[in-house]
């Protein structure tokens, strides 16, 4: 293990380096052609790996030793986010619009470097490895779905992802078994009533107003309806409508999302969310049209499967190692997590002495020195996993 520790560490500026090109050419979800097609590059001139595209931006490397063994995958998102970068970073995105700010790229470079190291090592293991680079996971319905519809993880007996965490001090590593990130789902809700002349309300019905008590009504659900020790959010965080100062305007558009572990509060959600729209509505005299969109499956790690990520991250890291707090952010590594046992862990990106930006901000930014840690993670997981030869 000391003679990887050292080839990962020698790595330090190539991780930074492949995560400096990506982050300079981000690409959105579902449009990550020219991020695809660099993986591929890498990968081929390591020369060890079966590499196929399951879709037309997500690209799979099978390290097959060749002798009987467990299987296990490692997962890295590779998408970007519609946001306008405002780092001022030399490799700052030169997409307008575009920008790494989840960290995506980070979790990309350091899949290649357990690429890299693991494929130099391949005859002092058993089974197989394979490597998944997954587009889309900022967009429903989520490239992980696709993967999973494609057989991607046929035959996988476990599946490990890790995100670089703003949340953590850089270097530390969360692990939690069990419930890890929410369900994100959204809503849409359109009230219209009727408009006209603001000096003369008597003669409207108000869907601003209206609009207005039903976001407030919206929030006694979480503060009134649900257990305040059960993990619970729901968010209004659009509200559209109206044009000029002395129009009260025909209708009004809201939408936000609901987070939460349990799938029946899932169900219940969406029919209580309902009925107190289609009371408010109706008793001030408009209509209304709602929308609830399920998005991904809470991440819930397996307890076995996490108890042997942290056995194994805290004889490589020792102290590092913490428990994780959970998060109501949303993963589509959860798709894998239905047909294989899986376990999800952050690595902490946060500088100690610097202003730490979250993500999704446009000035958004990781302590690289946690691109080693991560490397490090992947490659201590997967020579421990499938065991020597």
């Amino acid at each position: 293990m000391e003679l990887l520790v050292r080839e990962v560490e020698a790595m330090r500026q190539q991780l930074v380096a492949w995560r400096r090109h990506l982050h300079e050419h981000p690409e959105l979800s579902f449009q990550e052609r020219e991020t695809a097609a660099f993986i591929e590059r890498e990968l081929t001139q390591m020369g060890a790996f079966e590499i196929s595209r399951p879709t037309e931006t997500s690209v799979i490397a099978r390290l097959v030793t060749g002798r009987p063994g467990r299987v296990l995958a490692l997962r890295a998102d590779i998408d970007a986010l519609p946001i306008e970068e405002d780092t001022g970073l030399e490799f700052a995105s030169k997409n307008p619009g575009v920008m790494h700010a989840c960290g995506h790229d980070g979790h990309t470079a350091m899949l290649l470097g357990a690429c890299k190291v693991l494929a130099a090592h391949r005859d002092e293991l058993r089974g197989e490895i394979r490597f998944i680079f997954q587009h889309a996971e900022e967009l429903t319905p989520g490239g992980a779905q696709e993967l999973v519809d494609a057989g991607v993880l046929d035959g996988v007996d476990a599946v490990i992802g890790q995100h670089l965490w703003q949340g953590m001090e850089s270097c530390r590593i969360g692990v939690r078994a069990g419930e890890l990130m929410a369900a994100p789902d959204t809503f849409h809700i359109r009230i219209v009533g009727r408009g006209g002349h603001a000096a003369q309300p008597h003669l409207t019905v108000d869907p601003i107003a209206i609009g207005a008590q039903i976001v407030v009504s919206l929030q006694q659900l979480a503060s009134r309806r649900v257990d305040p020790f059960e993990p619970f959010v729901l968010s209004v965080t659009k509200f559209v409508g109206g044009t000029a100062d002395n129009v009260i305007p025909n209708e009004v558009e809201l939408c936000g999302t609901v987070r939460t572990f349990r799938e029946e509060r899932r169900a219940w959600a969406a029919q209580a969310m309902e009925a107190v729209i289609r009371g408010i509505a109706e008793a001030q005299g408009a209509s209304y049209e709602f929308r609830y969109d399920r998005g991904y499956r809470p991440v819930v790690n397996d307890p076995e499967l996490t108890a042997f990520v942290r056995a194994t991250l805290e004889d490589e890291f020792g102290d590092l190692v913490t428990d994780a707090e959970p998060t109501m952010g949303g993963e589509d590594f959860s798709a894998y997590q239905t047909v294989a046992p899986g376990t999800f862990f952050f690595t902490g990106i946060r500088r100690p002495d610097g202003e730490a930006y979250p993500h999704h901000h446009p000035r958004f930014d990781i302590d690289e020195n946690a691109l080693v840690v991560g490397c490090r993670a992947l490659v201590a997981l997967a020579t421990r996993y499938l065991g020597q030869a």
